[in-house]
C-alpha cells in the first residue's frame, strides 16, 4: 500500500500580499482553476496501488483544506491537525505513525502542497523508481535537475555509482543555499540536485532510522498521538505533548545523518514558487517577458509581472517590477528582491498591522466574509454560505445587523422568530438578540450585511450553539 502524504503546514510569507497566514499559498488558485493543494493530489492519479491520503496541516487551516478535498471528491483523507508549527520532522512523523496504524508494511510517499510540476509524466516515472528503490530499504529523496545555478535551493551532492535501484544514486552530502558563483559550480559539476524536498520510504525504515537518529521526535509525536482525539473531519493531536518536538526539518532530524539514502533525479519542470520571481519564471510570458494576470494594461513595459483579480492594473515603460494587487495590499518591488519579502511582513508586525495574517475576505467553515466598507460605527460585509450550512446561534451587546438577500434563500433565526426570506428581502438584528443565519438551500447565499453599533470588532459575539465546536 502506498500512502501519499501531504505537507500542508506552510505559511508562503514571500508570496505576500497574496498568501497570508490564515490564507497561505497551498490554499490558493495560482494557476488554473485548483489550488496548488488540490493539484499535489489530483497529480497522482494514474499511480497505482495509492491508498487515501494522509494530509498533515496547521489546526488555522483545518476546515478550507476539508473544503478543498471534498471539491475534488477525497471524503476519507485522514488530515491530522498542527497545534503549532514544529517545522517538517515532527509532522512527518506523526504521518509516519498513523500511516503505520493504518498499515504496518505501507510506504509513504511525501509531497509538500505547494509545488508546482509540469511534466507529471515524468514525475510518475521517478516515483515508481523511488517507490522501487524505498521497497529495498533505502530512504529515497527527490533531486530536481537543476536548469539554472539558483541560489534559493539547498542541493544534494550524488555519487554517480549505481545503486541496486537503476536509475538512483547514493547521496554524499545535503548542501546548503549556496552563493552565485557556488551554484554556478553546482551546475557545471553535474552531480547537484536541487532537493525537493519530496520523499518516498517504508513506514517502518523511516520510524526506526528516526528513532535512531533524532528519538525526541518520535517520542513527542507519539505522546501526542496517545491523547489525540477526533474532532469532526480531523485528528487533533495533544497541543503540549506537540509542543516538546524540536523544531526541526527531516533532513536536519534524518537525512543528513542516515547513510541509507538514495536520491532519484527529477527532470518534470518542477518548482516550489517560493517567491514571485520563481512564479514569473514559470508563468506565461509575452514577446517582451511580462506576465500579465488578471485586469491589467501595459504600454511599453518588459521582464515584468502583474497580478490582479479585483482591480485595473495599469503600467506604463517599467523593467523587471513585480506589482501585486490584492484588495487591501499592493506590492510593488524589483524582481531582484524576491527574496525579501519578510522584510516588508517584519515592518507590518512591527506596526501591529493585520495584512500579513489574513484577507480583506475571511474565510470561516460556514462560508466567507468580505469587508467591502466601513466608516464612523458602520461597516458593511458581504457574507457566502455554502448550501446546507449555518453561523453560530449567537449574540452581539454592541452592534444591531441589517441583512440584505441578494442570491438564494436565507433562513433567520431571531429571538423566538423564524423567517424565510428570498432575494431582494430584508431583516432587521436589534442589539442583544440571539440570531442565526442558514442557508437551507441548494446554492450559495449571498446576503449583504449593515453593522452599526458603538463596537464592532469580531470579539462582540456570545455563541451559543455551533456546528463547528466553536460555541
Amino acid at each position: 500500500m502506498i500512502i501519499p502524504v501531504i505537507l500542508a503546514g506552510g505559511s508562503g510569507t514571500r508570496l505576500w500580499p497574496l498568501s497570508r497566514q490564515h490564507y497561505p499559498k497551498q490554499l490558493l488558485k495560482l494557476f488554473g482553476d485548483t489550488t496548488m493543494l488540490q493539484q499535489t493530489i489530483l497529480r497522482l492519479t494514474g499511480l497505482t496501488d495509492l491508498a487515501s491520503p494522509i494530509v498533515v496541516c496547521n489546526v488555522e487551516h483545518r476546515f478550507m483544506v476539508a473544503e478543498q478535498l471534498h471539491e475534488i471528491g477525497l471524503t476519507d483523507a485522514v488530515i491530522i491537525l498542527e497545534p503549532s508549527a514544529r517545522n517538517t520532522a515532527p509532522a512527518l512523523a506523526l504521518a509516519a505513525l498513523q500511516a503505520a496504524a493504518i498499515e504496518s508494511n505501507s510506504t509513504l510517499l511525501v509531497l509538500s502542497a505547494d509545488h508546482m510540476i509540469h511534466d507529471v509524466d515524468a514525475f510518475h516515472d521517478a516515483v515508481k523508481i523511488a517507490i522501487n528503490a524505498a521497497e529495498k530499504g533505502h530512504l529515497v529523496t527527490f533531486g530536481v535537475q537543476p536548469t539554472h545555478p539558483e541560489t534559493g535551493y539547498g542541493y544534494i551532492k550524488t555519487c554517480q555509482d549505481s545503486t541496486d535501484t537503476p536509475g538512483s544514486y547514493l547521496v554524499e552530502q545535503f548542501v546548503e543555499k549556496p552563493n552565485a558563483e557556488t551554484a554556478e559550480q553546482y551546475l557545471a559539476a553535474g552531480c547537484y540536485y536541487w532537493n525537493s524536498g519530496m520523499f518516498v520510504f517504508k513506514t517502518d525504515v523511516f520510524l526506526t532510522e528516526l528513532k535512531t537518529h533524532s528519538s525526541d521526535v518520535v517520542a513527542a509525536a507519539e505522546q501526542s498521538r496517545t491523547w489525540a482525539v477526533r474532532d469532526l473531519d480531523f485528528i487533533r493531536v495533544h497541543k503540549d505533548s506537540f509542543a516538546a518536538a524540536p523544531n526541526i526539518s527531516i533532513d536536519y532530524a534524518l537525512m543528513e545523518k542516515s547513510a541509507n539514502v538514495v536520491c532519484v533525479p527529477l527532470n518534470a519542470g518542477w518548482s516550489d514558487v517560493g517567491d514571485w520571481k520563481s512564479f514569473w519564471n514559470i508563468s506565461e510570458k509575452d514577446n517582451s517577458g511580462n506576465s500579465f494576470i488578471g485586469d491589467s494594461i501595459d504600454v511599453g513595459s518588459s521582464n515584468t509581472l502583474v497580478f490582479s483579480r479585483d482591480k485595473l492594473v495599469a503600467t506604463l515603460g517599467v523593467d523587471n517590477l513585480m506589482i501585486i494587487n490584492t484588495p487591501d495590499a499592493v506590492l510593488v518591488a524589483d524582481k531582484s528582491q524576491a527574496q525579501h519579502i519578510k522584510a516588508i511582513i517584519s515592518q507590518i508586525e512591527q506596526q501591529k498591522r493585520s495584512e500579513h495574517m489574513q484577507h480583506r475576505e475571511i474565510y470561516r467553515p460556514w462560508g466567507c466574509y468580505d469587508a467591502i466598507d466601513d466608516g464612523d460605527r458602520y461597516q458593511v460585509n458581504r457574507i457566502r454560505v455554502k448550501p446546507g450550512a449555518s453561523l453560530s446561534l449567537q449574540l452581539h451587546h454592541h452592534r444591531a445587523e441589517h441583512w440584505i438577500v441578494v442570491k438564494g434563500t436565507a433562513l433567520v433565526q431571531k429571538g423566538d422568530e423564524v423567517l424565510l426570506l428570498s432575494e431582494n428581502e430584508s431583516t432587521y438584528i436589534p442589539v442583544g438578540i440571539k440570531h442565526r443565519l442558514s442557508n437551507p438551500g441548494k446554492i450559495p447565499l449571498e446576503i449583504v450585511e449593515v453593522q452599526s453599533g458603538s463596537y464592532l470588532e469580531e470579539d462582540d459575539v456570545i455563541r451559543y450553539e455551533d456546528s463547528y465546536g466553536r460555541s
